[in-house]
């Protein structure tokens, strides 16, 4: 027993020795320093002679121990405040907002597009297949089967598609707004046609391309539409067949833009070798 009181005194002296050495030396300094500091100001305040240049001199060494602390600590509020862009940088995708290295298109280039995109192999190849579907299933049927049917089925659907894409470019010319296809900068199947699906209701505008809500892109399907009703197809139908068609425009036209989300382009691609780029879609160096 003595034995073991002695190895638990032995323990405790070592313990409190090894507290006592880990103890800073400038933490015992501080706090030296700031009790002798308290006293030398109780002295000095209960003295007869103490006067007000004793307090002037204090107050202002306390006001400059106190801006040099403040300068110390200076840098590490900056350091925590990190740069907006920095911060911005590092959450996750979202809705472009702005285009990286965004150069709008000059009116050379959307005169081209508009060609291309109202008139080019794209908008005769795409008549004929929706042409084929209406054919399948009597669309108008006014029109008859045959031959003839189907080649005014065929030149319905490529005015309508003229003038859709007539007054989508029309109205953006008008609004200054770019409503080309711009590629999505993320990552992912959802995140890129979440895009896709996005851009079909918006566009660019401004210097930055901006995403702006875009009522050319919205409005052109439908008014393409109104037109052919109202224009030659037999006079039964009216603007709820419009508005109906118009739909489906507007949701062949998201399809477009999916297609051209996920579909391979750029100089090497075979569309390209072609010369069939759609040229719907921006070119790659300007995304």
């Amino acid at each position: 027993m003595t034995v073991l009181r002695l190895m638990a005194v032995y323990l405790f002296a070592l313990t409190m020795a090894l507290s006592l050495q880990a103890v800073p030396a400038n933490a015992a300094d501080g706090a030296g320093s700031s009790v002798s500091g308290e006293m030398t100001a109780q002295d000095v305040a209960s003295a007869p002679d103490y006067n007000n240049s004793a307090i002037a001199n204090s107050a202002s060494s306390s006001t400059g121990v106190s801006e040099s602390t403040a300068d110390i600590s200076m840098p590490v509020a900056n350091a925590s405040s990190a740069d907006p862009s920095t911060s911005a940088s590092a959450l996750p995708d979202a809705p472009q907002a702005r285009l990286k290295g965004y150069k709008r298109p000059t009116e050379k280039v959307k005169l081209v597009n508009y060609l291309f995109d109202a008139y080019g192999p794209f908008p005769l190849v795409g008549a004929a297949f929706v042409a084929g579907i209406n054919q399948a299933d009597n669309g108008v049927p006014d029109w008859g089967q045959g031959i003839k049917g189907y080649g005014r089925r065929w030149g319905s659907n490529y005015g309508i598609g003229a003038i859709t894409t007539t007054t989508r470019y029309g109205m953006a010319e008008i609004l200054r707004e770019d409503t080309l296809y711009y590629r999505c900068e993320c990552t992912g199947f959802f995140p890129r046609l979440g895009h896709a699906l996005i851009s079909t209701f918006t566009g660019r505008r401004g210097e930055d391309g901006h995403r702006v809500f875009s009522v050319p892109s919205l409005v052109a399907p439908y008014v393409g539409e109104m037109v052919a009703v109202y224009s030659w197809y037999p006079g039964r139908y009216d603007a709820k067949d419009a508005f109906r068609q118009g739909n489906y425009s507007l949701l062949a036209y998201a399809g477009g833009n999916v297609a051209l989300e996920f579909f391979p382009s750029g100089p090497h691609s075979l569309l390209s070798k072609m010369h069939l780029q759609n040229r719907h879609a921006a070119p790659e160096n300007s995304n």
